[in-house]
């Protein structure tokens, strides 16, 4: 049986992405799983050091210097378990019946590969553990998004259960999929749906028309839009002036060339959004 898979470190974030992954796991009816990835840079396990500074037969500091490692190796252990801990304690009082608990050491998005096939739907602060400060997203966000082929949640500091949703929908095969995604899926069942194009209406308005019969057809209420302007400003307008509360929209693809020459809509919504984004891949 697949998860919804929340990933906790100690940030901000990680209260709200319990309380989302809590509320996805009721919705879809399937267990929840906590992962708490020690970072091997910051926490490397005790090894073999004298190659790499030189010391020769210093072994007394060699030594010294593995046991510090050891040291803070296994207090980062311990915090993770605790933070597993409280996690599973929150999601619990939330009603949560079916809990799991991962801690890992290595890196973040190489664990989920690892995990992947097991993740219906995994959740994640927008900003973790290791955020810079002035940075609006977390550092191995975006890698984790371009890596994984499972929809994500990306969660704000702060919960509030989802009474809406907003899908950014351009007609590609990726939002056709979205579109199909949101019909068949439980977790926005008797949510109101607001399909929103940004563009030119003559050349938008079929595959408006067919996916709106899609979710029409699932049950859903949909409202739909057609708007002209910039895609991020347009998109955050929309949802301020309906207050809606979660955005869906597709994730983009992997090609960093292209990311590095036209921009990425998906990253500045990431970057600018202060509601939930759940990404479909």
């Amino acid at each position: 049986m697949t998860h919804v898979m929340a990933c906790i470190d100690g940030s901000p974030s990680s209260a709200a992405v319990c309380d989302y992954a809590a509320w996805a796991s009721q919705r879809l009816a399937v267990p929840l799983t906590f992962l708490h990835v020690i970072d091997r840079d910051r926490y490397p396990k005790a090894g073999d050091l004298s190659g790499s500074i030189g010391l020769g037969s210093r072994e007394h500091l060699l030594e010294e210097l593995a046991a510090l490692d050891e040291k803070r190796s296994k207090l980062a252990r311990e915090q993770g378990q605790l933070l597993l801990d409280a996690a599973k304690e929150r999601a619990s009082g939330a009603g949560v019946d079916t809990l799991a608990a991962l801690q890992r050491h290595g890196d973040l998005v190489e664990t989920l590969c690892e995990l992947e096939s097991d993740i219906r739907l995994l959740v994640i602060g927008k900003c973790g553990d290791g955020t810079k400060p002035g940075h609006l997203i977390g550092s191995q966000l975006e890698s984790v998004i371009r890596t994984m082929h499972r929809p994500i949640l990306v969660t704000p500091v702060s919960f509030k259960a989802p009474e809406s949703l907003m899908l950014a929908f351009d007609g590609s095969a990726t939002s056709c999929r979205g579109v199909d995604m949101l019909a068949s899926s439980p977790l926005f069942r008797g949510l109101p749906i607001h399909l929103v194009m940004v563009g030119p209406d003559s050349s938008n308005r079929e595959p408006l028309d067919q996916a709106t019969r899609i979710l029409l057809e699932a049950g859903f209420q949909v409202q739909t839009a057609i708007m002209a302007g910039e895609v991020e400003p347009t998109l955050h307008a929309y949802q301020a002036q309906h207050q809606i509360d979660l955005l869906v929209m597709g994730a983009y693809g992997h090609s960093r060339i292209r990311e590095f020459l036209v921009g990425s809509t998906t990253t500045n919504m990431l970057r600018t959004t202060t509601s939930p984004l759940l990404l479909l891949r």
